[in-house]
């Protein structure tokens, strides 16, 4: 018997790499000997908008749409995200997910109440499909390493778990096709979320009215030149400039965690802790 075509599904939100990270995942199935076909949407790349990819590979691939319901796995940078194009996977296939949250641009003008309504993160939702789920916190893994950059390569490495494809091709096509100089610590998120064991989320309790919590913002004044992007581009207006040589947070309780400033930021001197807002990692372990 032929050996059948397999379908992979990558989603996010614009800013977060998508797009690379699904070049990456083509490439090194192309170097493993596949015919691959591969598909993107991504005209919100800089919107902050949806940004998925179809990938399909086998013997000999005609088109490179995934059907609904036939994706082997379903690789989300975003847990919304995972949710939307859930319908996608097939029974018995799997999602893998960072829990990171994204704030879509265009909830600016209610921010508190979208956070207080955002899906619940829990691994059940994803079993009621009958589909394995992979949960990890890619986003811290990749902080740990020193580049919160490089979450996407964590979540890479966890989606190699799914597929019989050689660490030393996906590791290659990584340290070709990565922005220079990040190589290393992407390599280094890559092997985190290989061996990085799937989880189940537990949610904290809301405090108080909405359950709001600021995100904490954290600027590297030796890496800022004072550009002045994230500071106009902020929708709670936390940052500010004083005078012409330094940045300041100037509303730190009004932060929500949307990443617009660390996403937009040219020289990555800011970075958004969701200290309380993301879920810690339960230690149950809830993998395939």
């Amino acid at each position: 018997m032929a050996e059948p075509v397999r379908s992979l599904l990558l989603a996010g939100v614009g800013g977060q790499g998508v797009v690379l990270a699904s070049m990456i995942v083509a490439e090194t199935l192309l170097r493993a000997g596949y015919d691959v076909k591969q598909s993107e949407v991504h005209g919100m790349a800089q919107r902050g908008g949806s940004v998925f990819s179809h990938i399909r590979f086998g013997p000999a691939v005609e088109s490179p749409l995934v059907p609904e319901g036939t994706a082997e796995v379903l690789a989300a940078f975003e847990w919304a995200e995972a949710l939307r194009w859930l319908q996608y996977v097939r029974p018995g296939g799997a999602v893998v997910a960072d829990v990171r949250r994204v704030v879509p641009p265009g909830a600016c003008s209610d921010r508190r109440a979208w956070l207080s309504s955002y899906p619940v993160i829990d691994a059940t939702v994803l079993r009621e499909r009958e589909v394995k789920a992979h949960l990890i916190d890619a986003t811290a893994l990749a902080a740990d390493l020193g580049n919160v950059r490089a979450a996407n390569s964590v979540v890479l490495g966890a989606l190699a778990a799914y597929l019989d494809v050689g660490r030393d091709y996906w590791e290659s096509t990584i340290a070709d096709l990565v922005p220079r100089g990040t190589a290393e610590v992407n390599l280094a998120a890559f092997r985190s979320g290989a061996e990085a064991p799937a989880a189940l989320i537990d949610l904290p309790a809301p405090e108080t009215g909405t359950g709001f919590v600021p995100a904490r913002i954290e600027v590297n004044e030796s890496w800022c030149k004072v550009c002045d992007i994230c500071s106009r581009v902020c929708p709670e207006y936390c940052l500010d400039l004083d005078g012409d040589t330094r940045l300041v947070v100037v509303a730190p309780d009004a932060c929500t965690g949307c990443r617009l400033c660390e996403m937009l930021c040219p020289d990555f001197a800011i970075t958004i802790h969701h200290e309380g807002q993301v879920p810690a990692l339960a230690t149950t372990g809830a993998g395939p």
